[in-house]
């Protein structure tokens, strides 16, 4: 049986992010999880998108146009690291979900990488911006240089993490040799 971990991600978040919440898109890529979220806010509501390449943004916004729903999305080409800085004040109690899908943009530049570094800064600060009783879902992929490094970098900074703060836990398909993970993060 295959499982889609993005599939999962998004019915994970959908359990707690409703019509009228903020939400952050972390790495929009090809704007998959935008457009979910942008489609769970509703009219009310509000996306952050981010990404490093020009190209990313481009077609993320295209394909919201393209599903009528620009209008709730802020687009940000800025690393994920930096979105403490973008987002505002007003958001931040109704922020209840952050999607991360690290690696490269599917068809892109395979050199251009979240890295561990930027990736467990990112979030350090979607943890601080996010409200109580709000998910991280963050999926990372084993396959490419760097991403086992970056996968597990995310789980030892998961296990520093005080128990009174957060909940976690991981979904790692069984049967394939480098599995993605998805990682599910709770805040108290």
């Amino acid at each position: 049986m295959h499982v889609c971990l993005t599939d999962l991600a998004q019915r994970a978040i959908a359990a707690r992010l409703h019509p009228g919440d903020a939400s952050i898109d972390a790495t929009a890529g090809n704007g998959h999880d935008t457009l979910f979220l942008a489609r769970r806010v509703g009219e009310n509501g509000r996306v952050l998108a981010f990404d490093i390449q020009p190209q990313a943004l481009r077609q993320a916004r295209e394909r919201l146009r393209q599903a009528g729903l620009t209008a709730r999305v802020t687009w940000l080409c800025l690393g994920h690291e930096h979105m403490d800085q973008a987002v505002p004040d007003a958001w931040r109690p109704h922020l209840r979900a952050v999607m991360f899908n690290l690696g490269y943009l599917p068809r892109g530049d395979k050199r251009l990488t979240t890295t561990a570094a930027t990736t467990t800064a990112a979030l350090e600060k979607a943890l601080a911006l996010l409200a109580p009783g709000g998910r991280i879902s963050l999926i990372a992929y084993t396959g490419h240089p760097g991403g086992r490094q970056e996968c597990e970098t995310v789980r030892d900074w998961l296990y520093r993490q005080p128990a009174d703060l957060l909940s976690w836990r991981t979904v790692i398909p069984q049967g394939r040799r480098r599995p993605p993970w998805l990682f599910l993060i709770d805040k108290r």
